[in-house]
Protein backbone atom coordinates (compact mmCIF):
# COMPACT_ATOMS: atom_id res chain seq x y z
CA UNK A 1 0.00 0.00 0.00
CA UNK A 2 0.95 3.27 -0.90
CA UNK A 3 1.96 6.08 1.78
CA UNK A 4 -0.66 8.32 2.60
CA UNK A 5 -0.34 11.73 1.41
CA UNK A 6 -1.15 14.60 4.61
CA UNK A 7 -4.06 15.42 5.58
CA UNK A 8 -5.42 18.93 4.96
CA UNK A 9 -5.15 20.25 8.64
CA UNK A 10 -8.38 22.38 8.19
CA UNK A 11 -10.62 19.41 6.75
CA UNK A 12 -9.63 16.76 8.93
CA UNK A 13 -9.70 18.76 12.34
CA UNK A 14 -13.65 19.45 11.20
CA UNK A 15 -14.09 15.84 10.52
CA UNK A 16 -12.62 14.78 13.79
CA UNK A 17 -15.13 17.24 15.63
CA UNK A 18 -18.12 16.18 13.73
CA UNK A 19 -17.44 12.45 14.31
CA UNK A 20 -16.93 12.69 17.90
CA UNK A 21 -20.27 15.09 18.02
CA UNK A 22 -21.98 11.78 16.38
CA UNK A 23 -20.48 9.77 19.04
CA UNK A 24 -21.46 11.94 21.71
CA UNK A 25 -25.09 12.38 21.07
CA UNK A 26 -25.53 8.78 21.01
CA UNK A 27 -23.40 7.73 23.76
CA UNK A 28 -25.33 10.42 26.08
CA UNK A 29 -27.96 8.83 25.53
CA UNK A 30 -26.42 5.30 26.87
CA UNK A 31 -25.08 6.43 29.03
CA UNK A 32 -28.28 8.25 30.43
CA UNK A 33 -29.86 4.70 30.35
CA UNK A 34 -27.32 3.59 32.57
CA UNK A 35 -25.46 1.36 29.85
CA UNK A 36 -21.85 -0.30 30.56
CA UNK A 37 -20.68 1.54 27.18
CA UNK A 38 -21.56 5.45 27.29
CA UNK A 39 -19.89 8.60 26.09
CA UNK A 40 -16.13 7.69 25.72
CA UNK A 41 -16.76 4.72 24.43
CA UNK A 42 -19.37 5.90 21.58
CA UNK A 43 -17.14 8.81 21.00
CA UNK A 44 -14.10 6.61 20.33
CA UNK A 45 -16.10 3.89 17.71
CA UNK A 46 -17.04 7.03 15.52
CA UNK A 47 -13.54 8.17 15.71
CA UNK A 48 -12.30 4.88 14.93
CA UNK A 49 -14.99 4.91 11.57
CA UNK A 50 -13.40 8.05 10.53
CA UNK A 51 -10.07 7.07 10.89
CA UNK A 52 -10.13 3.34 9.05
CA UNK A 53 -11.94 5.33 6.55
CA UNK A 54 -8.98 7.67 5.92
CA UNK A 55 -6.37 5.15 5.66
CA UNK A 56 -7.88 2.58 3.27
CA UNK A 57 -10.86 0.10 2.76
CA UNK A 58 -9.26 -2.44 3.95
CA UNK A 59 -8.87 -0.70 6.93
CA UNK A 60 -12.15 -0.12 7.08
CA UNK A 61 -13.77 -3.52 6.53
CA UNK A 62 -11.10 -4.57 9.45
CA UNK A 63 -12.57 -1.93 11.69
CA UNK A 64 -15.72 -3.39 11.39
CA UNK A 65 -14.89 -7.02 11.79
CA UNK A 66 -13.01 -5.31 15.39
CA UNK A 67 -16.07 -3.54 16.13
CA UNK A 68 -18.38 -6.62 15.45
CA UNK A 69 -15.80 -8.50 17.61
CA UNK A 70 -15.93 -6.35 20.15
CA UNK A 71 -19.66 -6.04 20.57
CA UNK A 72 -20.04 -9.77 20.84
CA UNK A 73 -17.31 -9.75 24.24
CA UNK A 74 -19.69 -6.93 25.20
CA UNK A 75 -22.80 -9.35 24.86
CA UNK A 76 -20.56 -12.44 26.38
CA UNK A 77 -19.88 -10.81 29.35
CA UNK A 78 -23.35 -9.48 29.92
CA UNK A 79 -24.75 -12.87 29.59
CA UNK A 80 -22.44 -14.20 32.19
CA UNK A 81 -23.09 -11.19 34.72
CA UNK A 82 -26.93 -10.48 34.06
CA UNK A 83 -28.07 -12.78 31.41
CA UNK A 84 -29.07 -10.67 29.24
CA UNK A 85 -27.89 -9.57 25.93
CA UNK A 86 -26.86 -6.26 24.63
CA UNK A 87 -28.40 -6.08 21.21
CA UNK A 88 -29.92 -2.55 21.06
CA UNK A 89 -26.74 -0.88 22.02
CA UNK A 90 -24.21 -3.14 20.26
CA UNK A 91 -26.51 -2.30 16.73
CA UNK A 92 -26.04 1.11 17.83
CA UNK A 93 -22.67 1.06 17.93
CA UNK A 94 -22.14 -0.52 14.99
CA UNK A 95 -24.10 2.30 13.16
CA UNK A 96 -22.04 4.61 15.29
CA UNK A 97 -18.77 2.98 13.46
CA UNK A 98 -20.81 3.42 10.38
CA UNK A 99 -21.67 7.09 10.75
CA UNK A 100 -18.01 7.74 11.56
CA UNK A 101 -16.93 6.19 8.03
CA UNK A 102 -19.33 8.39 6.28
CA UNK A 103 -17.70 11.40 8.01
CA UNK A 104 -14.59 10.18 6.72
CA UNK A 105 -15.48 9.84 3.56
CA UNK A 106 -16.72 13.72 3.08
CA UNK A 107 -20.42 13.38 4.06
CA UNK A 108 -22.27 15.51 6.80
CA UNK A 109 -25.99 16.04 6.46
CA UNK A 110 -26.21 11.80 6.42
CA UNK A 111 -24.01 11.00 9.40
CA UNK A 112 -25.87 13.74 11.69
CA UNK A 113 -28.82 13.06 10.64
CA UNK A 114 -28.84 9.29 11.20
CA UNK A 115 -26.99 9.97 14.51
CA UNK A 116 -29.99 12.22 15.80
CA UNK A 117 -32.73 10.17 14.86
CA UNK A 118 -31.06 7.01 16.41
CA UNK A 119 -30.69 8.79 19.37
CA UNK A 120 -34.14 9.82 19.23
CA UNK A 121 -35.33 5.92 18.82
CA UNK A 122 -32.98 5.12 21.61
CA UNK A 123 -34.85 7.62 23.81
CA UNK A 124 -38.01 6.74 23.42
CA UNK A 125 -38.30 3.46 23.99
CA UNK A 126 -40.49 3.28 26.94
CA UNK A 127 -43.23 5.08 24.32
CA UNK A 128 -42.21 3.06 21.30
CA UNK A 129 -42.97 0.18 23.39
CA UNK A 130 -46.18 1.06 25.08
CA UNK A 131 -46.94 2.32 21.25
CA UNK A 132 -45.84 -1.03 19.53
CA UNK A 133 -48.02 -3.19 22.48
CA UNK A 134 -51.29 -1.52 21.78
CA UNK A 135 -51.15 -2.26 18.28
CA UNK A 136 -53.91 -4.21 16.69
CA UNK A 137 -53.15 -7.15 14.16
CA UNK A 138 -55.39 -4.68 11.84
CA UNK A 139 -53.39 -1.52 12.24
CA UNK A 140 -50.57 -3.45 11.27
CA UNK A 141 -51.65 -4.71 8.36
CA UNK A 142 -52.92 -1.10 7.37
CA UNK A 143 -49.33 -0.02 7.73
CA UNK A 144 -48.20 -2.94 5.66
CA UNK A 145 -50.83 -1.94 3.01
CA UNK A 146 -49.89 1.26 2.58
CA UNK A 147 -46.54 0.64 2.07
CA UNK A 148 -47.80 -2.17 -0.77
CA UNK A 149 -49.74 0.19 -2.28
CA UNK A 150 -47.50 3.32 -2.02
CA UNK A 151 -44.06 1.56 -3.44
CA UNK A 152 -44.99 -1.51 -5.39
CA UNK A 153 -48.74 -1.07 -7.04
CA UNK A 154 -48.76 3.04 -7.51
CA UNK A 155 -45.20 2.67 -10.14
CA UNK A 156 -46.80 0.21 -11.98
CA UNK A 157 -49.83 2.43 -12.61
CA UNK A 158 -50.08 3.96 -16.23
CA UNK A 159 -49.49 7.28 -16.74
CA UNK A 160 -52.00 8.21 -19.08
CA UNK A 161 -56.29 8.33 -19.77
CA UNK A 162 -56.96 5.34 -20.55
CA UNK A 163 -60.31 6.21 -21.60
CA UNK A 164 -61.24 8.35 -24.97
CA UNK A 165 -62.86 10.86 -23.24
CA UNK A 166 -59.65 11.68 -21.00
CA UNK A 167 -61.51 10.87 -17.62
CA UNK A 168 -59.38 8.56 -15.73
CA UNK A 169 -55.79 8.19 -15.14
CA UNK A 170 -54.86 5.84 -13.10
CA UNK A 171 -51.71 6.95 -11.69
CA UNK A 172 -52.94 10.39 -10.92
CA UNK A 173 -55.90 9.35 -9.18
CA UNK A 174 -54.36 6.95 -7.56
CA UNK A 175 -51.57 9.41 -6.20
CA UNK A 176 -54.56 11.20 -4.58
CA UNK A 177 -56.01 8.39 -3.13
CA UNK A 178 -52.70 7.35 -1.29
CA UNK A 179 -52.88 11.04 -0.18
CA UNK A 180 -56.10 10.93 1.26
CA UNK A 181 -55.18 7.26 3.04
CA UNK A 182 -51.78 8.65 4.30
CA UNK A 183 -53.19 12.12 5.65
CA UNK A 184 -56.01 9.82 7.34
CA UNK A 185 -53.76 7.06 8.69
CA UNK A 186 -51.48 9.78 10.28
CA UNK A 187 -54.77 11.20 11.94
CA UNK A 188 -55.41 7.45 13.01
CA UNK A 189 -52.38 7.07 14.89
CA UNK A 190 -52.21 10.72 16.04
CA UNK A 191 -55.94 9.60 17.90
CA UNK A 192 -54.26 6.22 19.01
CA UNK A 193 -51.47 7.99 20.87
CA UNK A 194 -53.59 11.09 22.25
CA UNK A 195 -57.40 9.98 23.09
CA UNK A 196 -56.60 8.67 26.28
CA UNK A 197 -56.39 12.79 26.53
CA UNK A 198 -60.00 13.30 26.67
CA UNK A 199 -62.71 13.30 24.14
CA UNK A 200 -61.93 16.82 23.07
CA UNK A 201 -58.44 15.22 21.74
CA UNK A 202 -60.35 12.47 20.80
CA UNK A 203 -62.85 14.48 18.71
CA UNK A 204 -60.27 16.90 17.01
CA UNK A 205 -58.38 13.86 15.62
CA UNK A 206 -61.46 11.52 14.76
CA UNK A 207 -62.68 14.38 12.93
CA UNK A 208 -59.90 14.82 10.65
CA UNK A 209 -59.97 10.96 10.34
CA UNK A 210 -63.49 10.85 9.52
CA UNK A 211 -66.28 13.86 10.37
CA UNK A 212 -69.41 11.64 10.43
CA UNK A 213 -68.01 8.36 12.01
CA UNK A 214 -65.95 10.49 15.30
CA UNK A 215 -69.45 12.23 15.44
CA UNK A 216 -71.44 9.26 15.67
CA UNK A 217 -68.87 7.64 17.86
CA UNK A 218 -68.70 10.81 20.15
CA UNK A 219 -72.37 11.07 20.32
CA UNK A 220 -72.05 6.70 22.07
CA UNK A 221 -69.37 8.44 24.41
CA UNK A 222 -71.70 11.27 25.90
CA UNK A 223 -74.61 8.53 26.47
CA UNK A 224 -75.47 7.75 29.71
CA UNK A 225 -77.69 6.20 31.91
CA UNK A 226 -78.65 9.93 32.79
CA UNK A 227 -78.73 11.02 29.62
CA UNK A 228 -76.08 13.26 27.77
CA UNK A 229 -73.35 14.38 29.41
CA UNK A 230 -73.10 18.39 29.69
CA UNK A 231 -69.68 18.44 27.37
CA UNK A 232 -71.65 16.81 24.66
CA UNK A 233 -71.71 20.06 22.65
CA UNK A 234 -68.44 21.46 22.59
CA UNK A 235 -66.51 17.99 22.06
CA UNK A 236 -68.92 17.34 19.33
CA UNK A 237 -68.36 20.49 17.67
CA UNK A 238 -64.61 20.06 17.26
CA UNK A 239 -65.01 17.33 14.94
CA UNK A 240 -66.46 20.06 12.94
CA UNK A 241 -63.03 21.88 13.52
CA UNK A 242 -60.81 19.37 12.64
CA UNK A 243 -62.99 18.64 9.67
CA UNK A 244 -62.55 22.25 8.49
CA UNK A 245 -58.67 22.12 9.07
CA UNK A 246 -58.34 18.97 7.36
CA UNK A 247 -60.04 20.07 4.34
CA UNK A 248 -57.95 23.21 3.93
CA UNK A 249 -54.70 20.86 4.66
CA UNK A 250 -55.66 18.70 1.83
CA UNK A 251 -56.51 21.50 -0.73
CA UNK A 252 -53.36 23.38 0.00
CA UNK A 253 -51.18 20.56 -0.63
CA UNK A 254 -52.91 19.62 -3.91
CA UNK A 255 -53.51 22.98 -5.33
CA UNK A 256 -51.85 26.15 -3.38
CA UNK A 257 -53.41 28.65 -5.46
CA UNK A 258 -57.16 27.86 -4.35
CA UNK A 259 -55.49 28.49 -1.30
CA UNK A 260 -56.43 32.66 -1.26
CA UNK A 261 -60.00 32.33 -1.53
CA UNK A 262 -60.47 29.27 0.87
CA UNK A 263 -58.43 30.38 3.66
CA UNK A 264 -60.91 33.07 4.88
CA UNK A 265 -64.15 31.31 4.94
CA UNK A 266 -62.77 28.35 6.39
CA UNK A 267 -61.02 29.98 8.92
CA UNK A 268 -64.03 31.89 9.44
CA UNK A 269 -65.88 28.81 10.01
CA UNK A 270 -63.16 27.44 12.34
CA UNK A 271 -62.93 30.40 14.54
CA UNK A 272 -66.31 30.84 15.16
CA UNK A 273 -66.52 27.59 15.74
CA UNK A 274 -63.76 27.98 18.53
CA UNK A 275 -65.36 30.84 20.07
CA UNK A 276 -69.06 28.80 20.86
CA UNK A 277 -66.92 25.63 22.20
CA UNK A 278 -65.18 27.88 24.47
CA UNK A 279 -68.52 30.01 25.12
CA UNK A 280 -70.25 26.09 25.79
CA UNK A 281 -67.70 24.85 27.82
CA UNK A 282 -67.18 27.76 29.89
CA UNK A 283 -70.69 27.11 31.17
CA UNK A 284 -69.70 24.23 33.10
CA UNK A 285 -67.44 24.37 36.53
CA UNK A 286 -64.63 22.68 35.09
CA UNK A 287 -62.82 22.54 31.86
CA UNK A 288 -62.18 18.70 31.72
CA UNK A 289 -63.68 16.34 29.32
CA UNK A 290 -64.69 12.86 30.16
CA UNK A 291 -61.80 10.20 29.27
CA UNK A 292 -63.61 7.73 26.82
CA UNK A 293 -61.51 6.98 23.58
CA UNK A 294 -63.46 6.56 20.73
CA UNK A 295 -63.02 3.67 18.39
CA UNK A 296 -62.37 4.96 14.79
CA UNK A 297 -61.82 2.46 12.09
CA UNK A 298 -58.02 2.14 10.43
CA UNK A 299 -58.32 4.37 7.41
CA UNK A 300 -56.01 1.81 5.19
CA UNK A 301 -57.50 -1.19 4.63
CA UNK A 302 -58.19 -2.05 1.52
CA UNK A 303 -61.74 -1.91 2.11
CA UNK A 304 -61.62 1.50 3.46
CA UNK A 305 -59.14 2.52 0.54
CA UNK A 306 -61.39 1.13 -2.58
CA UNK A 307 -64.18 3.49 -1.03
CA UNK A 308 -61.53 6.32 -1.47
CA UNK A 309 -60.74 5.30 -4.59
CA UNK A 310 -64.56 4.92 -5.86
CA UNK A 311 -65.59 7.86 -4.45
CA UNK A 312 -63.00 9.71 -5.47
CA UNK A 313 -62.73 8.46 -9.27
CA UNK A 314 -66.79 9.35 -9.31
CA UNK A 315 -66.73 12.47 -7.92
CA UNK A 316 -63.85 13.56 -10.22
CA UNK A 317 -65.72 11.84 -13.47
CA UNK A 318 -68.22 13.55 -12.61
CA UNK A 319 -66.90 16.71 -11.76
CA UNK A 320 -65.26 16.65 -15.21
CA UNK A 321 -68.22 16.21 -16.99
CA UNK A 322 -69.84 18.86 -15.17
CA UNK A 323 -67.43 21.13 -16.45
CA UNK A 324 -67.78 20.32 -20.01
CA UNK A 325 -71.47 20.27 -19.86
CA UNK A 326 -72.47 22.83 -16.91
CA UNK A 327 -69.96 25.14 -16.27
CA UNK A 328 -69.17 26.61 -12.62
CA UNK A 329 -72.44 25.43 -11.39
CA UNK A 330 -72.50 22.03 -11.93
CA UNK A 331 -68.86 21.83 -10.29
CA UNK A 332 -70.35 23.31 -7.20
CA UNK A 333 -73.14 21.12 -7.04
CA UNK A 334 -71.13 17.79 -7.22
CA UNK A 335 -68.71 19.29 -4.44
CA UNK A 336 -71.88 20.24 -2.03
CA UNK A 337 -73.46 16.83 -2.45
CA UNK A 338 -69.86 14.63 -2.15
CA UNK A 339 -69.69 16.41 0.74
CA UNK A 340 -72.32 14.57 2.41
CA UNK A 341 -70.22 11.61 1.60
CA UNK A 342 -66.89 12.34 1.98
CA UNK A 343 -65.52 16.27 2.17
CA UNK A 344 -62.16 14.87 1.84
CA UNK A 345 -62.67 12.97 -1.42
CA UNK A 346 -65.00 15.74 -3.04
CA UNK A 347 -62.01 18.03 -1.57
CA UNK A 348 -59.51 16.18 -3.48
CA UNK A 349 -61.37 16.04 -6.52
CA UNK A 350 -62.13 19.54 -7.14
CA UNK A 351 -58.84 20.07 -6.47
CA UNK A 352 -57.00 18.24 -8.61
CA UNK A 353 -59.27 19.11 -11.27
CA UNK A 354 -57.61 22.62 -10.49
CA UNK A 355 -54.59 21.51 -10.60
CA UNK A 356 -55.04 19.61 -14.01
CA UNK A 357 -56.31 22.90 -15.49
CA UNK A 358 -59.49 22.13 -16.44
CA UNK A 359 -61.30 24.49 -13.41
CA UNK A 360 -59.90 27.78 -12.06
CA UNK A 361 -58.10 27.98 -8.64
CA UNK A 362 -60.69 30.15 -7.01
CA UNK A 363 -63.59 27.91 -8.32
CA UNK A 364 -61.81 25.21 -6.58
CA UNK A 365 -62.00 26.74 -3.11
CA UNK A 366 -64.97 27.70 -3.44
CA UNK A 367 -66.23 24.51 -3.66
CA UNK A 368 -64.15 23.15 -0.95
CA UNK A 369 -66.20 25.84 1.59
CA UNK A 370 -69.08 24.47 0.19
CA UNK A 371 -68.38 20.67 0.69
CA UNK A 372 -66.69 21.66 4.14
CA UNK A 373 -70.65 23.06 4.89
CA UNK A 374 -72.19 20.35 3.72
CA UNK A 375 -70.11 17.49 5.22
CA UNK A 376 -70.95 19.84 8.84
CA UNK A 377 -74.61 19.70 8.18
CA UNK A 378 -74.39 15.69 7.60
CA UNK A 379 -73.39 15.45 11.37
CA UNK A 380 -76.83 16.82 12.74
CA UNK A 381 -78.76 13.45 11.44
CA UNK A 382 -76.00 11.51 12.59
CA UNK A 383 -76.15 12.85 16.28
CA UNK A 384 -79.95 12.59 16.04
CA UNK A 385 -79.76 9.04 15.43
CA UNK A 386 -77.65 7.56 18.34
CA UNK A 387 -78.65 9.87 20.98
CA UNK A 388 -82.62 10.64 20.23
CA UNK A 389 -81.41 14.17 22.09
CA UNK A 390 -83.82 16.72 20.22
CA UNK A 391 -82.63 19.40 22.94
CA UNK A 392 -78.30 18.61 21.88
CA UNK A 393 -79.43 18.44 18.22
CA UNK A 394 -81.15 21.62 18.32
CA UNK A 395 -78.05 23.35 20.25
CA UNK A 396 -75.55 21.33 18.15
CA UNK A 397 -77.57 23.20 14.76
CA UNK A 398 -77.63 26.54 15.98
CA UNK A 399 -73.72 26.57 16.41
CA UNK A 400 -73.31 24.37 13.33
CA UNK A 401 -75.66 27.27 11.38
CA UNK A 402 -73.87 30.18 13.03
CA UNK A 403 -70.37 28.68 12.14
CA UNK A 404 -71.39 28.26 8.36
CA UNK A 405 -73.09 31.50 8.54
CA UNK A 406 -69.69 33.56 9.29
CA UNK A 407 -67.55 30.99 6.46
CA UNK A 408 -70.44 32.42 4.09
CA UNK A 409 -69.92 35.62 4.73
CA UNK A 410 -66.08 35.47 4.61
CA UNK A 411 -66.45 33.73 1.12
CA UNK A 412 -68.99 36.89 0.17
CA UNK A 413 -65.95 39.43 1.15
CA UNK A 414 -63.31 37.66 -0.49
CA UNK A 415 -65.66 37.25 -3.63
CA UNK A 416 -66.12 40.86 -3.77
CA UNK A 417 -62.33 41.34 -2.50
CA UNK A 418 -60.89 39.56 -5.57
CA UNK A 419 -63.40 41.11 -8.05
CA UNK A 420 -62.92 44.64 -7.19
CA UNK A 421 -59.14 44.12 -7.30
Amino acid sequence: MEPLAAFPNNEISLKIVLAIGVGLLVGLEREFASKDVGVRTFSLVSVFGLLTSLVHIDFLITGLVSTLVMTAFMNARSMLANKSLEITTSVAMLVTFCLGALVGNGHVFTPVAGAIIMTLLLSWKTELSAFAHGLKLNEIRSAVILGLLSFVVYPLLPNEYIDKWDLFNPRESFMTVLVLAGLSFVNYVLLKIYSTRGLYYSALLGGAVSSSAAASEVSNAVKTPNGILPHALPILLMTMVSMFIRNLVLLGGLEPQAIPIALAPLAGMTFAAVILIWKAQAKHEDGTSPTVPIQVDSPVSLRRVSKYAVMFITLQVFGTLAVRYLGEAGVLSVSFFGGFVSSASATASVAKLASQGKISPALAGIATVLTSVSSALVNLPVVHQVTHDKALVRRLAFHTFAAIFTGLVMMAFVEWFFSYL
